[in-house]
């Protein structure tokens, strides 16, 4: 019988791994480490947001807000992460592009201090071209939600 750390290690990510395995990096990189992995079906990617990320200076000083895209983003790159460690794709060579998004909607502000949440869950796959849905949450607030795809792309 497994431990529970050996189970958390079996479903969890790193940052580290999340570098190897998509090539977003600072400022752009919107997922600090993910959990729940269920391979080919779900995936929750993390991103604590702080005071400190660039696009507070301008959006807006007065009023800090998390860019909606930005947010959509985070989800964008969560699925990535989610195709790359399911597929064991080799980055060198390889990459996710984000292909199309429907439904995109914003529900709620994230601020400086939220832990951002994007729950991503496969909808359906064919070959190299995943079709997913997602949402990202704050405190269990919805804060926005979108379907998307994406696919693998030889780079080299």
């Amino acid at each position: 019988m497994k431990s529970l750390a050996e189970n958390a290690s079996e479903t969890e990510i790193d940052i580290l791994e999340i570098m190897r395995r998509i090539p977003h990096r600072p400022p752009f990189l919107l997922v600090d480490r993910a959990e729940e992995y269920r391979p080919s079906e779900s995936l929750v990617g993390v991103k604590c947001v702080t005071m400190n990320e660039p696009f507070f200076v301008g959006h807006f000083p007065n009023y800090p807000v998390m860019p909606g895209v930005l947010i959509i983003e985070a989800i964008a790159q969560t699925g990535a992460l989610l195709m790359s460690k399911s597929l064991e794709i080799d980055p060198v060579g390889k990459t996710i592009l984000f292909m199309s998004l429907d439904n995109g909607r914003f529900r709620n502000p994230v601020r400086p201090g939220d832990e951002l949440r994007m729950h991503v869950e496969v909808l359906r796959k064919r070959g190299d071209v995943y079709k997913f849905k997602g949402r990202a949450t704050v405190r269990g607030k919805l804060a926005a939600e979108v379907e998307f795809a994406a696919m693998v792309a030889e780079t080299g």
